[in-house]
């Protein structure tokens, strides 16, 4: 089962709607800090291309990729 964040990110590639979960945010920060392709990034989100990866790597907002795991989590702590 994938945790959720407290406010449901979605984010719209071309006919996909991507749910950004704890799980995917990890492998963004993932791609983010380390040499991964765009065609890894592709095959661990399950998209097709690395066209598409692209395109979800330029509408994630900048601030979820470098908000720490522990801030996000006690965040979600305070909303409910």
């Amino acid at each position: 089962m994938e945790a959720k964040l407290a406010e449901e990110i979605k984010i719209k590639v071309g006919d996909k709607e991507i749910v950004i979960t704890e799980e995917t945010l990890n492998i963004l920060r993932e791609y983010a800090r380390t040499q991964m392709t765009l065609e890894e990034l592709a095959e661990k989100l399950g998209l097709e291309s690395w066209e598409e990866a692209y395109e979800f790597v330029k509408k994630i907002p900048a601030w979820l990729l470098w908000t720490p795991p522990t801030l996000l989590k006690i965040r979600k702590r305070l909303k409910h």
